[in-house]
């Protein structure tokens, strides 16, 4: 999707910075650069022999190949930042992300998604925990409604997978669509364990788990019992979101999660007419409520038709080419950063075995 300025088989260092510069610029991710490590030949320092990136970036790594062809591209070993281990011998996990929002309508599963098609597309192998027992979305938005997992023993699930190679599984494979789920807490929290335990992830780099809204017991659930790295939260600029965007990041810090950093969904809205752009939901306010509770934005998204008709139809086709890819691109890219660091600082990460890039 990027332009090709030139193509030529020598690496100067020069050029390769430039070329780098460049892709993570479309993306707000100038920051990534200096966790891309470069390594130059003895006995010329300004040409380049091979670069590392610290974890999967296909985007920046195809554009670098179609510009140099004899520059050797390798991917840092994997190290997972789970807090805990797991009961699920099927799943080999380095990062899980509880997505979570204080209240409903504010776009988290919509953000779930999104994030998930980014990262897949970054060469991530990426899955996601439609958590919502009560209100999944997740079928309908990865275009799977009706579908059913299967089984070949009577208890694993087999995920389903989305046409971008997104495995998923949701309570609302397994319930009628036009049946409500009327479980009181400690059913809803079983389910969700058996969701996790019971279903066959395999080797994923990434699991994000759709929650619910609020701060019940679903999501008491999953901190206390389930592997997490951190959560995200979601939220839009307007005060009554930001007051349970609040409680979320209240919640997580009481059973020790870390929030690894909030997304304003809704931030902006520009009419397909004249352009003029109005901020609907208000202005700043997760950029207030971040600083506030010290965590970070990791990003805004815009009030876009196009958002919406692209969850609606359930059909991610067009996303990576769509004028909002970028911004979901550049929460995911950051997402991805801080788990690299938090899964370095944790000094019971262990190595994954990857598969070199280039």
């Amino acid at each position: 999707m990027f332009k090709s300025i030139f193509k030529t088989n020598s690496a100067k260092k020069a050029d390769v910075e430039a070329q780098i510069a460049d892709v993570l610029t479309q993306y707000q991710a100038g920051h990534l650069a200096q966790y891309i490590s470069l390594e130059t030949k003895k006995n010329d320092p300004q040409q380049v022999k091979s670069l590392t990136m610290p974890f999967n970036l296909a985007e920046l790594t195809n554009h670098l190949k179609s510009h140099f062809s004899q520059l050797t591209i390798t991917q840092e070993p994997q190290l997972a930042s789970l807090n805990k281990a797991h009961q699920n011998k099927l799943a080999q996990i380095k990062h899980v992300v509880a997505i979570a929002s204080g209240k409903g309508g504010v776009g988290k599963s919509t953000t779930t998604v999104n994030i998930a098609r980014c990262l897949r597309a970054q060469g991530a192998k990426v899955g996601v925990l439609d958590a919502d027992i009560y209100g999944p979305s997740i079928p309908l938005m990865f275009g799977l409604q009706g579908e059913q997992p299967d089984t070949y023993d009577g208890k694993i699930m087999q995920p389903l997978k989305t046409a971008e190679g997104i495995i998923c599984n949701s309570i609302g494979f397994l319930v009628d669509p036009d049946d409500a789920a009327i479980w009181r807490g400690p059913m809803a929290s079983r389910a969700l364990q058996q969701l996790f335990n019971e279903t066959q992830w395999g080797e994923l780099d990434y699991l994000l788990i759709d929650l619910p809204p609020g701060t019940g017991d679903i999501q008491l659930t999953l901190t206390q019992s389930l592997p997490l790295s951190g959560a995200l939260v979601v939220t839009t600029p307007q005060n009554i979101a930001l007051a349970d965007a609040k409680k979320a990041i209240a919640m997580f810090n009481k059973v020790d999660v870390s929030v690894l950093g909030l997304v304003e969904n809704m931030s902006m809205h520009t009419c397909s007419q004249c352009g003029h752009i109005e901020p609907i939901f208000g202005r700043d306010g997760g950029k207030t409520l971040a600083t506030q509770e010290g965590v970070k934005v990791l990003g805004h998204t815009p009030l876009d038709i196009n958002i919406r008709e692209t969850m609606d139809n359930g059909d991610g086709s067009g996303f990576n080419s769509a004028q909002f890819y970028n911004s979901y691109q550049a929460i995911a890219l950051k997402l991805a950063l801080e788990l690299y660091l938090l899964a370095q600082a944790r000094p019971a990460s262990q190595s994954i075995s990857i598969t070199q890039v280039d």
